[in-house]
C-alpha cells in the first residue's frame, strides 16, 4: 500500500517542490497551507507521517507539533530555520522525530523520510501480496513458509518494500544500507540480491524481485508479487 505523507508548509512554492520530490519517491503526498487544515488532515486521512514548516501563519510549528502528537504517534519531521541548540532541544520536547535546517536539499528530506518511517514500522508488519515482513522480529513469511535471512538481507528486503514496485538504484540501496561507509562496491548489492532470489525461489516467490537492467532492483507490488 502507498504511504502517504502530510506536508504543512504555506510558501506554495516551496509545498511544490516538497510534492513533486516525495511523489517521485513513490509516497502519495497531501498539503495543507496552515495549522488548521494541517490538523484536520492528519486527523481525517491519518497519514503516514507529518511534514511541517516551523513558520505557519497561524501557529507556531512547535505547537502544531505538541497538538499532534497528543492524539497519534505519526513520525513527525520539522522544517526550520533556526540552528541552536535550545529550538532543536524544544521541537525534540514537543514530539517531532527529526528536523532539517534550511536550507536542505530535498533528497536529503525524502531520505529522512524513509528513515523515520522505517523506525515508525519497526514494531509492526509489512505486506505486500504473499510476502509478509515482521519487523521487530525480522521474521520474513512468503506464503506462510518462513524465509531465513541474514539481517542484512532482511533489511534490505525490507528496503524494498517500502515502496512496492519502485525501482532501487544500487547506488540508493548502497546509501541506505551502508550510510557513511565509502567502499561499499555495487557487487555487494549483487551479491545480497542473489542470495534473497535464491531463499525466495526456495519457498515458491521466484518472481517477488524484479531486476530492471541498468537501473536497479524492485519488489513487485501487491498485484504481482504472487506470480
Amino acid at each position: 500500500m502507498q504511504q502517504t505523507i502530510l506536508v504543512i508548509e504555506d510558501d506554495p512554492d516551496i509545498a511544490q517542490i516538497l510534492t513533486t520530490e516525495i511523489e517521485d519517491a513513490g509516497y502519495r503526498v497531501l498539503t495543507a497551507p496552515n495549522r488548521m487544515s494541517g490538523l484536520t488532515c492528519a486527523r481525517s486521512e491519518a497519514p503516514d507521517l507529518v511534514i511541517l514548516d516551523l513558520g505557519l501563519p497561524d501557529m507556531h510549528g512547535t505547537e502544531v507539533a505538541r497538538r499532534l502528537r497528543r492524539t497519534s504517534r505519526t513520525p513527525i519531521v520539522v522544517l526550520t530555520g533556526m540552528d541552536t541548540v535550545a529550538s532543536k532541544v524544544g521541537l525534540l520536547e514537543a514530539g517531532a522525530s527529526d528536523y532539517l535546517t534550511k536550507p536542505f536539499h530535498p533528497e536529503e528530506l525524502v531520505a529522512r523520510v524513509r528513515v523515520q518511517l522505517r523506525k515508525h514500522q519497526q514494531a509492526g508488519e509489512v505486506s505486500v501480496g504473499a510476502l509478509k515482513l515482521y519487523l521487530q522480529q525480522q521474521v520474513c513469511l512468503y506464503q506462510g513458509r518462513e524465509v531465513r535471512l541474514s539481517p542484512k538481507e532482511f533489511e534490505l528486503l525490507g528496503l524494498l518494500a517500502e515502496v512496492p514496485g519502485r525501482v532501487y538504484s544500487r547506488d540508493v540501496i548502497v546509501a541506505e544500507l551502508w550510510p557513511g561507509v565509502v567502499d561499499v562496491g555495487r557487487s555487494v548489492v549483487e551479491v545480497h540480491m542473489a542470495n534473497l532470489r535464491s531463499k525466495l525461489r526456495e519457498v515458491g516467490g521466484a518472481g517477488v524481485l524484479r531486476t530492471v537492467r541498468g537501473v536497479g532492483y524492485a519488489l513487485r507490488d501487491a498485484g504481482d508479487a504472487q506470480n
